[in-house]
């Protein structure tokens, strides 16, 4: 195949579109979405200093390198890395050495926080007694996440998540019923605004998981792209494969998920926006939606 806009060799087929692109066009496509999706969300604004999570994997990679790229001549503009260390031994540890040398080569600080030193455990040790180690792993990191980017004093956090990741999270939550829950979601996410909640942004929400894969290999941040080991026993999982089943047979299934969701995701906002005020644990004061939080639950249950 050649590119549809230069017709020399092609790299990459687009799924939503139908078209061939070479290296050096798909680039180009890619950097102008991200750079569209940012400007058309207001994802940053004057003064923000923009907390990037990062685990060393290509979404995340990708994010920073583009922020640090757009923003870097920006005075105003403050751009750091935050990583989990959740502590899977063979996995992250590995990840968390690469991501130092590439942080230092963008010259961007980066402020990494454990499982261990925060919680008394990693998540190989916790594991050991507890089931479900993807509702686990999330609940832990997205607390560490909020609080140590608010502790920081980040006004934004960014995340790696793609155009899979959040089709994935629409369909899991209409599964199991869980609407409220897909409120929140969107390239910007949240509902109420509250200063212990720090906002996130998506600047690679209409980009698919082939794309950003493509594009973290083309540009060499990565020549080999390695799972989780606990992702095999995952709700997520098992509606990743079925989107991918559904996109190899009808190409563009998952942009469709998204546009549909993106049409009614205002209606959801102002639907569950008057529900009554954030609620904060009795133990840790972190924002939750009942008395005591799910990380405090959790590591009672771990003593």
């Amino acid at each position: 195949m050649v590119c549809k806009n230069c017709e020399t060799k092609s790299v990459i087929k687009l799924t939503n579109t139908n078209k061939s692109l070479c290296k050096n066009c798909f680039i180009r496509y890619f950097e102008r979405k991200v750079k569209n999706t940012i400007s058309k969300y207001k994802m940053v604004d004057k003064g923000d200093h923009i907390g990037v999570a990062v685990s060393g994997g290509k979404d995340s990679l990708t994010t920073l390198y583009l922020l640090h790229e757009i923003f870097s001549n920006r005075k105003d503009i403050k751009i750091t890395a935050l990583a989990i260390d959740e502590g899977i031994k063979g996995y992250r540890d590995e990840a968390l050495e690469h991501l130092k040398k590439f942080c230092k080569g963008l010259k961007v600080e980066l402020k990494i926080y454990s499982f261990k030193k925060e919680f008394g455990k990693t998540l190989d040790q916790i594991l050991k007694k507890e089931k479900h180690p993807c509702s686990i792993c999330g609940v832990l990191r997205r607390f560490l996440l909020n609080s140590k980017a608010r502790k920081l004093k980040f006004t934004k956090l960014a995340t790696g998540h793609n155009l899979d990741d959040e089709s994935q999270s629409v369909i899991m939550n209409q599964f199991r019923r869980n609407v409220k829950t897909s409120a929140r979601l969107g390239p910007v996410t949240g509902i109420l605004k509250d200063k212990k909640l720090i906002r996130r942004i998506k600047p690679l929400y209409f980009l698919t998981e082939k794309e950003v894969r493509a594009y973290a290999y083309l540009k060499g941040f990565m020549d080999k792209f390695n799972e989780c080991p606990y992702h095999y026993d995952s709700y997520r999982g098992a509606i990743r494969d079925m989107l991918n089943d559904f996109e190899d047979k009808h190409p563009g299934t998952k942009h469709n998920v998204i546009s549909s969701f993106l049409e009614v995701l205002p209606l959801l906002k102002k639907e569950y926006k008057n529900l009554g005020d954030l609620m904060y644990c009795k133990k840790c004061k972190e924002p939750c939606s009942s008395e005591v939080c799910r990380v405090c639950e959790m590591l009672k249950r771990l003593k």
